[in-house]
């Protein structure tokens, strides 16, 4: 086994025509390899016999060209381990820009939709994976039940190879979609047939796809304002022109997007608990998007990203479930309710809509790994889902108590907006004057990690903030982060 360790080097080309001796070939293309980071600091390279094996000399010219490479400090040899490239060498490398013949660096012919969506793309987003204070939409990993995951996980890679490791159905796993649609019955008051369900890598893909179905070219697009930066790239980049709609305690104002847009194609919203103001969109404002959307032709897009762990009074319905004319698109994932890293979502169709969805995923789409799939089926039909969502709808509604206790201290400078659902809220700065990023970067150099509210607006608004994320913090990092924010306003 020792002689089939080691990076594959086949792209090495001997040419025996050449003047130059073989040994010094084999050298130069291992030094090439090195220097321009196809080999990094620390990797290993194959035994000399296999080396040579492969790019085919004795393996005495192996040996020469290895040795020489070793004197030079590119190359060190570990007695009993075997030959790896230097640590030195790691992190040296940078990617040189391709030029033309005349020297000029080369620039790609992007398409017209992308040169125009990278103008109006929000900037980089910065999607968390540590677990601190205030990061926004992580769940509390560490409360994860991670050994029924991995009981479940090793039931599944210990089946027929077939069923996990070949092309799965490109709609999802038909008991996913099963399970699934018998969870959103039972909880979200959601009616569907399980070929109403899609299964996607994500949410963000089903932005993706929803706006590639429906968008021609500048179709108006509803979007609140603020809102969900990933939705909105994702429609920016299909041709949708988005037109900011406001936001106020109940949610998006309808009446603001028809005096914007009457003839929108498209709306997204976050009813549940709204991205990233906290609010929870009212049934009548809900009765009237339903309308307008009838009127017009169009489609809601209903981005449920937490709607799961509602901790408030009776949570109101579902758009989709009072939606009688197949007007939404119903979008949910497994990154809040079980871990992002996962990159499993789910979207409900209309049945109108249905056709046309699994021609296009037929088509263009291969489908997610199945084996995931597979388990989070399990994980919902043996009950540890529903348990898992019980348990954790409390440990966010008790870390959402401790935030609010604790940010008295923060008044009169910041007033925490109180909410009823997942785990995030907003803190109001009381003088308007007051800089979001100087905020932000005095709160990052202090170890918390915030983001401020103008990040999610598409156009200015009057109140000026930061959205603090509890979910992924635990009790006394939520109470010393308040403490680090208060010694801000002193």
């Amino acid at each position: 086994m020792k002689t089939k360790a080691g990076a594959i080097l086949s792209s090495i080309r001997i040419d025996r025509l050449q003047d130059r001796k073989i040994s010094v070939q084999l050298y130069m293309g291992l030094r090439d390899i090195i220097l321009s980071g196809g080999l990094s600091g620390g990797e290993r390279l194959p035994a000399t016999r296999t080396l040579a094996s492969e790019v085919g000399v004795s393996r005495t010219t192996a040996l020469d060209a290895v040795s020489r490479l070793i004197s030079e400090g590119l190359l060190e040899s570990r007695i009993g381990a075997g030959t790896f490239v230097s640590h030195t060498m790691t992190g040296r490398v940078r990617v040189r820009p391709e030029t033309a013949k005349n020297g000029a660096e080369i620039q790609p012919r992007l398409s017209q939709s992308t040169l125009k969506a990278c103008g109006l793309f929000a900037e980089r987003r910065r999607l968390p994976n540590k677990s601190q204070a205030f990061v926004t939409a992580l769940p509390a990993l560490n409360s994860f039940p991670m050994a029924q995951w991995a009981r479940l996980s090793a039931r599944h890679l210990r089946t027929d190879r077939d069923a996990v490791m070949g092309y799965g159905n490109p709609f999802g796993l038909p008991r996913l979609r099963a399970a699934i649609a018998a969870h959103l019955n039972a909880s979200r008051g959601i009616q569907c047939d399980p070929e109403q369900v899609f299964i996607v890598g994500g949410a963000q893909q089903a932005f993706s796809l929803i706006g590639g179905m429906l968008l021609n070219q500048g179709d108006k697009v509803w979007f609140e304002n603020p809102g969900a930066i990933g939705a909105r790239n994702a429609f920016v980049s299909q041709g949708g022109e988005l037109v900011p709609v406001a936001v106020d305690e109940e949610g998006i104002v309808v009446d603001d997007g028809l005096a914007k847009a009457p003839d929108f194609r498209l709306a997204f919203v976050t009813p549940s608990h709204q991205q990233p103001l906290s609010k929870v969109l009212s049934l009548s404002r809900r009765l009237a998007l339903l309308d307008a959307a009838d009127r017009a032709d169009a489609f809601i897009v209903e981005d449920d990203y937490d709607g799961d762990f509602y901790f408030g009074d009776q949570p109101l319905p579902t758009l989709k479930s009072i939606d009688t004319h197949g007007r939404v698109i119903y979008v949910g994932t497994f990154s809040k309710t079980l871990f992002p890293s996962l990159r499993l979502g789910f979207l409900i169709a209309p049945a109108s809509m249905v056709g046309a969805m699994m021609t296009v995923f037929s088509a263009a789409l291969s489908g997610v790994p199945t084996w995931p799939q597979a388990v989070v089926a399990d994980f919902i039909d043996e009950g540890h889902f529903s348990t898992h969502i019980r348990t954790m709808r409390q440990h966010y509604k008790k870390k959402h108590e401790v935030l609010h206790q604790n940010a008295r201290r923060l008044e009169p400078h910041m007033l925490v907006q109180r909410a009823s659902a997942g785990f995030h809220t907003v803190g109001y700065f009381s003088d308007p004057d007051r800089s979001e990023d100087d905020f932000i970067e005095a709160a990052n150099a202090a170890g918390l990690t915030l983001s401020g509210i103008g990040r999610y607006c598409l156009a200015p608004i009057d109140r000026k903030g930061v959205v603090i994320g509890y979910g992924a913090a635990s009790e006394s990092e939520i109470r010393q982060g308040m403490d680090v924010m208060a010694q801000l306003f002193a």
